[in-house]
């Protein structure tokens, strides 16, 4: 005989003078079916066609039209159950023998009903195997009626020489067969959770009764089912799993499904799978034990759980104000949310695996600090700080910090939650609150002392005048009225600028009273003002022409008093009030004193800006800018060269 390999294993010529009886073997085992195919051949079988599936085998049917077809129950893809009615169709001449390895009532009752001839377990002796399928041939018999004898594998070592003949296999050869058998052996129909054994396919060929309890039916009903019928709606699930196992090398798989409940019966139960798969030496997959077992109260639990762990898990994510992310034990970021990727600048992406060590400034990493914070989390049960800390872009950002250890549930620690949050915004304003208390303690200061002088003044001299008038000459009760009105002045524009100081402080817009004001008389009245408070200091006035100014002329002139205040105070005669009319209008109030220091002027307008020994409240050019920027101009300062002394120039729109 002259064997040609096709696609469907070897196929043997026509016999001359006679045709032997043709046979095609459907098994997934290579081995299995060249340990048969060496039997049936040596004793007069013509072997046509060989398969390892339920596919292959309703091919070779149609092709071979064979007397005799011998398939394997369980095979992956398609298994022989599965397969067995498509065969009949295409060859119904045929006579099918299912060949498995489980002797299960229930799966020979079911191959039966399918139109198999007969069933013949893997544990009959191979020496009998021939005889048994003559027998077949012969005619009529009672299918499944065999002889029992210990359970013998088919599993076979490829090329091995052909059996010899004989009334009995050899003893290796039967070793080999009941290596199929034995592992099918065990039974699990006392066992209280469901137990099934199927097919590489799914289908059930053997069910305990824990299992048919689960399913509402008796064990034999769940024999030849497929069991993604009974997985309500996971069939894909279950046939994904058993792909793994027959093609990857997977030894355990599993998967949840509901159970179909009866009508009467509650519904909502969940039962867990977990398949096992049986294999033979050369790691084929010959059946899968399922392990069935109802999870109904767990999966309650464990829903409402993930379902707790989930709103969290969103609410931290969520969070935006707080970088709220985990460490491992050594201070390995391993979780993100996007509050931290707002403080922090960094991606999920680009921090997660890397040490949390690059938050630290380079000093505070090259102490120990970070390191530090974890061996006191550790110890204290928490750590909690404010500092300095570093964004991706390398800024720098003032964080409130806290670190806790987190521990699982034995006890055993597995990490650090860390929560930062970005706090410089709110330190500025802490430190503008305190600067601004510092400025009001030092203006209270200032201003008791600034009203202690013009006070007194006052008060000395009227006390004087009182007690001595008639005795007084002339002269000297002018001055003391001079002095009078000079403090009560000083009282007076003291008392103004704290009052608008404190309406712009509050936030609301300097008010102004405009009205059309002649320029020379706001000049003139500046200068009278600046006279009767001091007679140390001459004020030299360079008048325009005449102009008309749309102004508040008692803010105008409010600011004015303050420049030359400030000239009598800090500068030198001679004092010169100046204004140029053109496209808007420039008043200059200049001295010859040395000018501000150098120091001073980049803050010389701010509110408290305060130099030199005279001293003042620190609020006089604060309010001049402001009320000439109220006109819609400003102030400017030059410090004195080229000959040309210091100066403050006013300049405010002519239409103003």
């Amino acid at each position: 005989m002259r064997r040609v390999d096709s696609g469907y294993g070897g196929r043997v010529n026509a016999v001359p003078g006679g045709r032997p009886p043709s046979v095609v073997l459907v098994d997934d085992s290579v081995e299995v079916r060249a340990l048969v195919r060496r039997r049936l051949e040596a004793s007069g079988f013509e072997v046509v066609g060989e398969g390892a599936d339920g596919d292959a085998a309703i091919v070779l049917a149609h092709h071979e039209q064979p007397a005799l077809l011998l398939l394997d129950a369980s095979m992956p893809r398609v298994d022989g159950i599965e397969a067995l009615p498509a065969v009949l169709a295409v060859s119904p001449s045929t006579k099918v023998v299912m060949f498995t390895g489980f002797e299960e009532p229930g799966l020979v009752q079911r191959a039966i009903e399918l139109g198999a001839t007969d069933f013949i377990e893997k544990s009959l002796p191979l020496a009998d195997l021939p005889r048994r399928l003559a027998r077949i041939l012969a005619g009529p018999q009672s299918p499944g009626h065999y002889d029992e004898r210990p359970a013998l594998s088919l599993i076979a070592s490829a090329g091995r020489p052909p059996p010899e003949t004989g009334p009995h296999a050899p003893a290796d050869e039967q070793a080999v067969l009941s290596e199929h058998v034995q592992q099918f052996r065990e039974l699990f129909d006392r066992a209280e959770i469901g137990m099934a054994t199927l097919t590489s396919n799914g289908t059930i060929v053997r069910a305990n009764r824990a299992l048919a309890n689960l399913m509402s039916c008796r064990p034999g009903d769940l024999v030849g089912v497929d069991y993604g019928r009974l997985a309500s709606g996971m069939g894909e699930e279950l046939d994904s799993r058993l792909q793994e196992i027959c093609t990857s090398g997977v030894d355990l798989a599993t998967f949840e499904h509901p159970v179909p409940a009866p009508v009467a019966a509650p519904a909502g139960r969940t039962v867990r799978v977990t398949l096992s798969p049986i294999r033979d030496s050369g790691r084929q997959v010959l059946y899968v034990f399922a392990q069935v077992q109802d999870i109904t109260a767990h999966r309650v639990m464990e829903v409402t759980l993930r379902r707790s762990e989930e709103h969290f898990r969103r609410l931290v994510t969520a969070v935006n104000e707080y970088a709220i992310f985990m460490l491992d034990v050594d201070g390995t970021v391993i979780s993100w949310n996007s509050g931290a990727q707002r403080i922090k600048g960094y991606t999920a992406h680009e921090i997660v695996g890397q040490s949390f060590r690059v938050f630290y400034p380079p000093a505070d990493r090259a102490s120990g600090h970070p390191g530090h914070n974890l061996e006191v989390a550790l110890r204290e049960g928490s750590f909690a700080e404010e500092g300095w800390r570093v964004r991706k872009d390398g800024s720098a950002f003032w964080a409130s910090v806290v670190i806790s250890p987190v521990y699982d549930d034995s006890g055993r620690h597995i990490g650090f939650a860390k929560v930062t949050r970005d706090r410089t915004e709110q330190r500025e304003h802490d430190e503008e609150r305190r600067k601004l208390l510092d400025q009001r303690v030092h203006l209270l200061a200032v201003t008791a002392h600034e009203l202690r002088t013009p006070t007194a003044v006052i008060d000395g001299s009227a006390r004087v005048l009182g007690s001595a008038w008639p005795e007084l000459p002339v002269e000297e009760r002018s001055e003391l009225l001079g002095s009078i009105g000079s403090g009560a002045d000083r009282l007076r524009r003291l008392a103004a600028d704290l009052t608008t100081a404190s309406l712009l402080e509050e936030g609301e817009a300097l008010p102004l009273r405009l009205e059309d004001v002649s320029l020379i008389e706001v000049l003139r009245g500046a200068r009278s003002r600046s006279h009767a408070a001091t007679d140390d200091v001459h004020v030299e006035l360079d008048l325009p022409a005449e102009a008309i100014l749309h102004a508040d002329p008692e803010r105008l002139g409010q600011a004015l008093d303050n420049l030359l205040d400030n000239a009598a105070r800090h500068g030198a005669s001679p004092v010169t009030l100046r204004c140029v009319v053109h496209a808007d209008v420039r008043i200059t109030v200049s001295d010859a004193g040395a000018g501000v220091p150098a120091e001073l002027v980049p803050r010389l307008f701010e509110r408290f800006s305060m130099g030199g020994p005279a001293g003042g409240t620190g609020l006089g050019l604060y309010l001049v800018r402001e009320i000439a920027r109220g006109h819609g101009g400003d102030v400017t300062y030059r410090p004195p060269a080229d000959g040309e002394p210091a100066a403050f120039e006013i300049a405010i729109p002519l239409g103003a």
